[in-house]
């Protein structure tokens, strides 16, 4: 599976931590920025990634901002995009099982190092569960008028 993750200046940290646990579990990934501890814009670095899994490029993505909240809202709008802002393990855990979301958002203002990692460690070790829920992300899909 390949990953890209990305981050605005508030994440970077936080995406540090998580980019360990992707090594753990031996997933392939690409860090899409940013690396810069100044201020930057998080619609950029949800566009970068977005695109990048919408393209089929890449299977899943990560994206981290202070809130988590920027970040889910801007890779939403990228059609195909499921981005699930996840800040707890059950949620994350059933955004793959039930909505096959492929982007994964957190908050690094919300949640510690210890909490993201886990948090990353529930998503990856789950899949859409389909049956049920197949058609219920079919009509997500469908509500996408851009295409």
């Amino acid at each position: 599976m390949k990953i890209a993750i990305g981050s605005d200046h508030g994440g970077l940290d936080l995406k540090e931590a998580v980019i360990s646990v992707l090594r753990e579990l031996n997933l392939e990934f690409e860090d899409m920025g940013t690396h810069e501890r100044s201020s930057c814009d998080y619609p950029d670095y949800a566009e970068k990634v977005a695109v990048a899994v919408a393209s089929g490029a890449f299977e899943q993505g990560i994206l981290i901002c202070g809130t988590g909240i920027g970040m889910s809202i801007a890779a939403n709008k990228v059609p195909g995009i499921r981005a699930a802002l996840c800040n707890e393990i059950f949620s994350a855990r059933m955004a793959r099982n039930h909505n096959d979301a492929n982007i994964l958002c957190i908050g690094a203002r919300v949640v510690g190092p210890g909490v993201a990692q886990e948090i990353v460690k529930a998503y990856f070790t789950s899949g859409f569960e389909g049956g049920r829920h197949a058609g219920r992300v079919a009509k997500i899909n469908a509500l996408d008028t851009r295409k």
